[in-house]
């Protein structure tokens, strides 16, 4: 059995040590922010903080990390009120969305590491892959986050996850026939 901490949570994994984490986060524990885009360690989708490090999870076997802190995007900020979740929101930076928690992963870390990164540095932290192109937004709400964690500006929490069902679509009653003669 390999262990280790889960976004705070210590978890017994009754897998093979060789498992990617990958999985072990999306099929054992339910954990599907964690993306699965190439398996390969290429594009980034399955970025994670591994004891203060970005890694790409689809590489990472569980083995090698028995005893290790792992956060991932649920459990960087369950009310999304995390500067780059924040910042992300904000400058509308997702578009398709799919590689977008690896990218807000790898960017809190790099924002612990440094909190005032240049563009040549933001670039070079986030090799993630982004096949709608929107690298000069991620740049921006990086650099947005970063302010915002540093306290030089501030930005307006987000909706909380899920959907009030009094915002929801609203049901229409249904119409009934008019009576026959």
């Amino acid at each position: 059995m390999t262990s280790f901490t889960v976004n705070n949570q210590p978890v017994r994994y009754r897998l093979s040590p060789d498992t990617p984490l990958l999985w072990a986060l999306r099929d054992a524990s339910n954990l599907t922010g964690t993306k699965y885009g190439c398996g390969t360690g290429h594009c980034g989708a399955c970025t994670v903080e591994i004891d203060g490090r970005a890694a790409r999870s689809c590489q990472v076997p569980i083995g090698s990390i028995e005893g290790s802190d792992v956060t991932t995007i649920e459990g960087l900020s369950r009310d999304r009120t995390h500067p780059v979740q924040l910042a992300f929101i904000a400058d509308n930076v997702g578009q398709c969305g799919f590689c977008i928690p690896g990218l807000v992963m790898a960017a809190s870390v790099l924002l612990k590491r440094n909190p005032d990164p240049d563009e040549a540095t933001i670039r070079a932290s986030l090799s993630n892959l982004c096949r709608c192109g929107i690298h000069p937004r991620i740049v921006e709400a990086v650099r947005h986050a970063a302010r915002v964690a540093r306290g030089e500006e501030t930005i307006a929490a987000g909706p909380r996850p899920g959907i009030d069902p009094a915002d929801s679509a609203r049901i229409v009653p249904a119409l009934t026939p008019p009576p026959r003669p």
